[in-house]
């Protein structure tokens, strides 16, 4: 066969695409496969306690009793597909009870409403006993307010000797992080100190030892030059405290409109995680401080505005491949009561009906905007209160559960269509959407929505296959049989 080029007229050109090839593959090595927390709690540094995260889910488990006490009332507090035609108890239908017991297939395909109301409420129970929160970042910021340096000092240290004392206890959430203040020309200063004395303390208190998955959240970023300041604290602190180089880890708050697009009309978001040097991890979005830089009032600030749907997106854009976790923001109606008994007095029966208005209001609410937040693509988000860690789970796991029947079915055929044309030497080009179907399966495990057990039976695919977390490697293992 004749051909025009050969080896020796392209070597300059191919030389120019491995290097290209290489330094996208170094920028956008795609998810690690590493767990992503579904949510991080704030709370302010102040109240901190070794106890906290404990302490929230019980306080989480007492609110789910009080206004949803069994799958029914809950189903239907928060709109759950199919809740409207349930029974008024799953726990007294006998043939619910029954199909549970003996044929659990036969209720999930002909009473899916049913299983999908009693599956989720008892996975969320049981994740509120085991695991209330995923990760938690101890406030030094807006939760936490402008105090006196000396105060300032004092929670910090304090703070660090809680969270030091719950490694020693291992009572911490298994990710867990301070929010410090932003480094404009008025706080900066004490930003930095929160930071220093906090891992000061820390570090002196654990004989040398970070709590796994720590993080320091980064507010309010505008400008690269911040970012690349604090890579420089992280250094010197590394260096000055014996920790291991990189050790520290960050995360950008996408808050402000300059943080999206900077002063030339580029991007800003980029150039902010190339300023990190690697410490760069996750980056959230601050709902009502960014809808607020965009002159939107108080009254429309909420987690479904079009505004915030294209920065989401901007992140998205920004970030895709690159492995940076992305989180969305926070629904600040809280599930509180509107009244509290005085007392030995009762609540009246109709100020009982108006404290559930008002709890299945916020509660409804909070799930609609995490399902918003799940079918774009952000699969973590906040929490400011005890009593949203329940929707925050039911939202998570009806997302995943609901879509687990097709899910399976297409990673099922797809490993299998993908491992043939593997074998007899075709080519096969498509292995991100099939790692994508893979992280489906991963982050639903990772939270409790699903078994490993039931992962396993539904996706045809080994123990092992399922822990590497990775599709080429899946599809490697099955070459070599």
């Amino acid at each position: 066969m004749r051909t025009t080029l050969d080896a020796e007229s392209l070597s300059a050109i191919t030389e120019r695409l491995r290097r290209a090839n290489q330094e996208f593959a170094a920028r956008y090595p795609g998810e690690t496969g590493r767990r992503q927390p579904v949510h991080t709690v704030y709370g302010g540094a102040h109240l901190f306690k070794a106890e906290t995260t404990a302490r929230l889910g019980a306080l989480a488990l007492r609110a789910l009793e009080q206004s949803a006490p069994d799958a029914v009332a809950f189903a239907k507090a928060v709109g759950l597909n199919g809740a409207e035609g349930l029974p008024d108890s799953l726990e007294q239908s006998r043939n619910f009870q029954a199909l549970l017991k003996s044929d659990p297939d036969a209720l999930r395909r002909d009473y899916k409403a049913a299983w999908l109301a009693h599956t989720i409420y008892t996975r969320v129970v049981e994740k509120l006993r085991r695991e209330p929160v995923e990760d938690f970042r101890i406030d030094f910021e807006d939760g936490y307010g402008n105090r006196p340096d000396a105060e300032e000092d004092g929670h910090a240290e304090a703070a660090a000797r809680e969270t030091a004392a719950g490694v020693d206890g291992g009572t911490l959430s298994p990710f867990i992080g301070i929010r410090i203040k932003p480094f404009n020309e008025e706080l900066r200063e004490r930003s930095a100190r929160t930071l220093d004395v906090f891992l000061t303390t820390l570090v002196g208190e654990t004989g040398g030892r970070l709590p796994e998955n720590f993080v320091v959240t980064f507010p309010k970023v505008t400008d690269p030059v911040q970012v690349a300041a604090l890579a420089d604290i992280f250094d010197r602190l590394e260096a000055g405290l014996g920790l291991a180089e990189g050790s520290l880890k960050l995360e950008l708050m996408v808050e402000t409109t300059q943080s999206i697009i900077n002063h030339r009309g580029e991007s800003n978001l980029p150039p902010m995680l190339e300023a990190a040097r690697g410490r760069c991890v996750a980056a959230h979005f601050g709902t009502y401080d960014y809808t607020a830089s965009c002159g939107i009032t108080a009254a429309h600030q909420h987690m479904t505005h079009p505004a915030c749907d294209f920065a989401r997106h901007m992140m998205q854009v920004a970030f895709g491949g690159t492995g940076v976790w992305l989180s969305d923001g926070a629904t600040n109606i809280m599930p509180v009561p509107v009244h509290r008994a005085a007392g030995d007095a009762a609540l009246t029966p109709e100020q009982e009906e108006e404290n559930r208005t008002s709890v299945y209001r916020a509660w409804r609410l909070h799930y609609e905007h995490i399902q918003h937040s799940l079918v774009n693509g952000f699969y973590q988000g906040w929490d400011l209160h005890p009593a949203q860690l329940p929707t925050r789970y039911a939202a998570v796991y009806a997302f995943f559960l609901e879509s687990l029947a097709p899910a399976s079915e297409r990673l099922r055929n797809f490993v299998e269509k993908a491992a043939k044309a593997t074998l007899v030497g075709d080519v096969f080009d498509d292995a991100a959407t099939g790692q994508g179907l893979l992280n489906y399966f991963l982050r639903a495990i990772n939270c409790g929505a699903v078994t490993e057990q039931e992962a396993l039976e539904l996706t045809s695919l080994t123990l092992q296959e399922l822990r590497t977390g990775s599709f080429v490697k899946i599809l490697k293992g099955r070459q070599n049989l």
